[in-house]
């Protein structure tokens, strides 16, 4: 995937929790196969699994050993990895499960506090662990909405981390955050429809602060986008870019009465709802309760029932209807990827020294029976040509795995 790019010279960012570590560590060697240091290294894994217990579904062990390789990746990074991002804390999934904005917001933050107290617990510090998180949010429909909920986002993370954790570094105060707008948005019905949902949502997110955003593709209700469909995601932010002023200035619509009153009111619910996980015992102790989880089917089945009913308007779905469905060019998947890759990790497995492999999953098994860093043994067992699936089995058999349950 990486040949001939160097990656002294790019940043990568991978969506990737479950199984963060070892992908980290497979780019780290791949990196040390061009002979580029670690040190020189950038990018961000998500490495946010909090949100997978309670949005995505993407987990493998409990949440408590999960924390383990969270933080054990962390603590890695900061001796080894110094320029690279080891969380972006992400509520876009937690959103696109049914949440409400406040709940993206409360729940989001609310992860981030666990991620940190359990950062601050290895050791590290809140001033430059601080410094190198993440976020990553939605860009929902309503515009106004989801320009107060990135302020308030701001504000509210400002506040934990210098009244919870004692940060005075301005960079660990900051929350830098990504926006995506909302794949569970687009409609298969009318799709080119979504091309306005699209630019209203980047919209939001550029006035709301975002540093980076990603912008859908309108037929993503329906495939993988084409090539047609990404390029017009393209040229939506460089539309609002270069011709719609959106990079001219910081914090547009600040002082505007609506969005200030509107910003301090999610604020404060969001406040309340971090308080609520909070006597709970955070955010872990949530998740395990069930109480998150719970609080997002209610929202999403609430949703659900306004869009049947037809309080809540799609457009293109429960009015302004079409009687002929259009027609659109979609993607077409290459049949024969998946065999390929089978074949290829056939072939590894069967070329790797096979003792030297058996001594590396025995040495990540002890590991993580004890309380020691796992980075290090998944790293050399990477190196011996283990497998990504061999090694989580490892420590599926170790940890075990987690069953989804929500509290009466």
């Amino acid at each position: 995937l990486f040949h001939e790019i160097p990656l002294d010279r790019v940043s990568t960012s991978m969506t990737i929790n479950a199984p963060a570590a070892l992908l980290l560590l497979l780019y780290e060697l791949v990196a040390e196969g061009q002979g580029v240091s670690s040190e020189q290294l950038r990018g961000t894994v998500q490495n946010d699994i909090l949100k997978e217990y309670i949005a995505r579904g993407n987990y493998i062990f409990p949440p408590r050993p999960s924390m383990r390789l969270t933080t054990d990746l962390f603590a890695y990074c900061a001796e080894r990895l110094p320029f690279w991002n080891t969380i972006s804390i992400s509520g876009y999934h937690i959103r696109e499960a049914g949440s409400t904005a406040v709940q993206e917001l409360a729940f989001t933050l609310a992860n981030g506090i666990a991620y940190c107290r359990a950062a601050v617990d290895a050791g590290l510090s809140p001033d430059e662990f601080g410094a190198r998180l993440s976020f990553f949010f939605n860009a929902h429909n309503h515009f106004f909405q989801e320009v107060a909920k990135f302020r308030a986002a701001r504000r509210l993370w400002a506040e934990i981390m210098r009244d919870r954790f004692g940060a005075t570094n301005p960079k660990a105060q900051a929350l830098r955050f990504h926006a995506q707008t909302g794949g569970s948005t687009l409609t298969a019905q009318q799709p080119e429809n979504n091309i306005v949902r699209v630019a209203v949502q980047a919209l939001s997110a550029v006035a709301g602060g975002a540093q980076s955003i990603h912008t859908n593709s309108f037929d993503e209700a329906l495939a993988l986008p084409t090539e047609r469909a990404a390029r017009i995601a393209l040229r939506t932010q460089q539309l609002l870019a270069h011709e719609a002023g959106g990079t001219d200035t910081a914090d547009p619509l600040g002082g505007s009465y609506f969005i200030e009153a509107l910003t301090d009111e999610l604020e404060e619910r969001a406040r309340e709802l971090i308080e609520r996980v909070d006597e709970l015992g955070g955010a872990v102790a949530a998740v395990e309760q069930g109480f998150v989880q719970g609080e997002i089917e209610e929202a999403a089945f609430r949703y659900s029932q306004q869009v049947e009913s037809g309080e809540r308007v799609i457009v293109g779905v429960n009015r302004y209807e079409e009687a002929e469905a259009e027609q659109i060019e979609l993607h077409r998947l290459d049949p024969d990827a998946e065999r390929r890759q089978l074949e290829r990790t056939a072939r590894v497995r069967s070329e790797r020294d096979a003792t030297a492999a058996e001594a590396a999953v025995a040495r990540v098994r002890e590991a993580a029976r004890g309380s020691e860093n796992l980075l290090p043994p998944l790293r050399n067992a990477l190196a011996a040509h283990c497998t990504v699936g061999e090694l989580c089995e490892t420590l599926r058999e170790e940890f075990g795995m987690y069953d989804a349950q929500r509290t009466p």
